[in-house]
């Protein structure tokens, strides 16, 4: 009896790791989501951003004639030398007004999409689950984050220069406009579309599948805040290395020398040829310290702030 017993439990857990993470039974309200998201994204955005700052620094500078830092340690000191404490927010503007908006995108797309998509036991499928985080990573980066990782890298490449020409963030989007027309600030738009859909895609799936088995087959159970936080870390963490080379190629295709590359695919063959399969990691070890606490702290916040706004504001 023992026997069948344990069989029994063991076959209830196989069905609930394999039926789809879900969240709440109940759905989503998509404004929520907006405010939430935003919220968490701009919070997200003003912890880490030093680290993104170094990422791109490195790999800006893996294709230089003479690079300037020899590793990550390096280029935290002399940019801490030369420029002090707030040389490592240089380009911030051009991110924190674009990471509002960016996570409210994201998590709006996500829960519109799931609403849709739900069971009538407001459950999702694991391809379904994959669908709505790969849906809401093609929105957001289609709506904002193209333009504004082609303005914030511009920035932080235009600021390397001997005699840097962006005043400031305003001035910067007017002459990059100026210049190049809308478009100027839609480059690299493909490898762009093509990490966010892949980041969104990974981490919706592994944070709904952590919180699911943490719910124990229950999705309206809470499972705190540590465990949410870990739950975003894990994914974070999954999404770096599942994506790192387009994260590269993205960076290469929005930066000060994207003529020389014809597109993303020639980019791609071009950090092969030169840089071989290890050119696809650069910058990993820093982003993946940003993107786990990133991650986490953005999952984190977003379902703690949808706790407050469904005490405060009923839409069932």
């Amino acid at each position: 009896n023992e026997y069948k017993s344990y069989l029994s439990r063991m076959s209830d857990r196989r069905e609930f790791v394999a039926a789809s993470a879900t969240g709440a039974a109940r759905k989503k309200h998509p404004m929520k989501a907006v405010l939430a998201g935003g919220f968490a994204g701009g919070l997200e955005i003003l912890c880490t951003f030093p680290t993104e700052y170094v990422k791109t620094q490195l790999q800006l500078d893996s294709r230089a004639v003479t690079p300037r830092y020899t590793g990550i340690g390096d280029c935290i000191s002399k940019t801490f030398k030369n420029h002090g404490f707030f040389g490592f927010y240089r380009g911030l503007s051009s991110l924190l007004y674009g990471s509002i908006p960016k996570a409210s995108v994201r998590f709006m797309g996500y829960e519109a999409l799931r609403n849709r998509l739900v069971d009538k036991d407001g459950k999702l499928t694991q391809l379904r689950t994959v669908a709505c985080g790969l849906g809401a990573g093609v929105t957001e980066a289609i709506v904002v984050v193209c333009p504004m990782e082609t303005i914030k890298v511009k920035f932080i490449h235009d600021q390397n220069q001997p005699n840097p020409k962006y005043r400031g963030f305003f001035h910067g989007v007017r002459e990059i406009v100026k210049q190049e027309g809308v478009r100027g600030t839609y480059q690299g738009l493909t490898a762009t579309v093509l990490k966010q859909g892949s980041n969104q895609a990974i981490r919706f799936f592994v944070f709904n599948n952590l919180k699911s088995y943490f719910q124990e087959g229950d999705n309206t159970k809470e499972i705190g805040m540590a465990r949410t936080f870990f739950c975003g870390g894990v994914a974070g963490a999954a999404s770096v290395f599942g994506n790192t080379p387009l994260d590269v190629v993205k960076t290469r295709m929005q930066g000060l020398d994207r003529h020389l590359y014809k597109n993303t695919w020639h980019c791609a063959q071009m950090v092969l040829k030169h840089d071989g399969l290890k050119g696809f990691y650069k910058g990993t070890v820093p982003r993946l310290g940003r993107v786990v606490f990133d991650v986490a702290f953005v999952f984190t916040i977003y379902e703690q702030t949808m706790k407050i706004l469904d005490y405060v504001w009923k839409t069932d």
